[in-house]
């Protein structure tokens, strides 16, 4: 018998309505979301977070006052847990969680694997897509931190996964056909957005979106129209488009109705929850974008739980320690990649 653990990586979210403040400081304080030195930063991390609290604030009410995310995240870690356990039933497997900006953050899972001793160590962060922003954030912090034992494998990403693509078909499917099977809808795939230096500077994720839409798209013949757009932009920067709202404004011009997908989220939260769901969704009455349709999160969508094993599964059996999953890779000019950096680094 081994022991493995895998350690699953998410945003992390605010749980009561003391605790939007403190979230939104270590968010921005984190260098990869603002890349000015901490003497900036921190103090601007404090002015961001006071001065939206109470905006912030209001949005968790709609959700009952805090984040579904840590629950929602747990669900995938048990169903992940049980099928690993059933892959696996000569070792005993534990699954964690490391949330970035929210408990239990990084050092609290870290303490918790180190005690569990683990012969080897799966790190998975629960972004299909990588992006130093989220993926690169959570990971350096792992790295930082851990002090335990065990053998580290690391899964870059999975953007073009058979399971996360079935999982995503598997969604739209059902929210069309409950819906009455519309004829006149559009596929609108929704990402979170990246001010554009990011990806100038050679970060991956838009690629990898657009190469998640593209291969979901291609599964579902019934639905031909589709587009990409990003959403959640802040601050004076110029972000990647286009812009989630203008489509919907597009969409509403042409005449036809949309069927969002939040491509880049697995679990429900604040940019599905209340900016998809309501925000948008006004918007979309407003400008008479009719049927406006949102398929869910993939959340524990068995495909999608199955696509999380398999990736654990083929990331053991290689020797290299960091892969993508699904046969995913990064075009020459994407530098800032897990995969290059960590070849990189050898």
């Amino acid at each position: 018998m081994s022991r493995l653990a895998v350690v699953l990586f998410n945003l992390g979210g605010p749980d009561g309505p003391k605790a939007v403040r403190p979230f939104l400081y270590n968010l921005f304080k984190d260098p990869a979301i603002i890349g000015a030195p901490f003497f900036v930063r921190y103090p601007l991390a404090a002015l961001i977070s006071t001065t939206r609290e109470k905006s912030a604030q209001a949005n968790y009410d709609r959700m009952g006052g805090g984040s579904p995310i840590l629950p929602q995240t747990q669900a995938q870690a048990d169903a992940l847990q049980t099928s690993l356990s059933a892959l696996r039933p000569q070792d005993e497997v534990r699954v964690f969680i490391a949330m970035r900006y929210w408990k239990p953050f990084t050092k609290e899972t870290a303490a918790e694997v180190a005690a569990f001793a683990p012969d080897e160590i799966v790190l998975l962060p629960l972004y299909p897509q990588f992006s130093t922003t989220t993926s690169g954030s959570s990971l350096k912090a792992w790295n930082e931190t851990y002090k335990g034992s065990g053998r580290t494998r690391t899964i870059c990403c999975y953007p073009v996964s058979d399971g996360v693509v079935t999982a995503h078909v598997n969604r739209i499917t059902s929210t069309w056909e409950a819906a009455g099977k519309p004829g006149n809808v559009r596929l609108l795939f929704s990402a979170h957005g990246l001010p554009e230096k990011i990806i100038e500077a050679g970060d991956p994720y838009q690629v990898q979106i657009e190469a998640t839409a593209a291969a979901i798209a291609a599964r579902v013949p019934e639905l031909t129209d589709w587009r990409v757009s990003y959403q959640s932009r802040v601050g004076p920067l110029k972000w990647i488009g286009p812009s989630t709202d203008a489509e919907i404004r597009r969409a509403g011009e042409e005449g036809i109705g949309l069927l969002v997908v939040p491509i880049a989220f697995v679990s429900e939260h604040i940019e599905t929850l209340v900016e998809l769901d309501h925000e948008y969704g006004e918007l979309a009455h407003e400008v008479g974008c009719t049927p406006y349709l949102r398929a869910p999160a993939l959340g524990t969508e068995p495909a999608f739980i199955g696509a999380l094993a398999q990736a654990t599964r083929t990331c053991l059996e290689q020797d290299k320690g960091v892969s993508a999953d699904g046969g995913w890779t990064c075009p020459a000019g994407k530098k800032n990649c897990a995969v290059r950096c960590a070849a990189k680094e050898a």
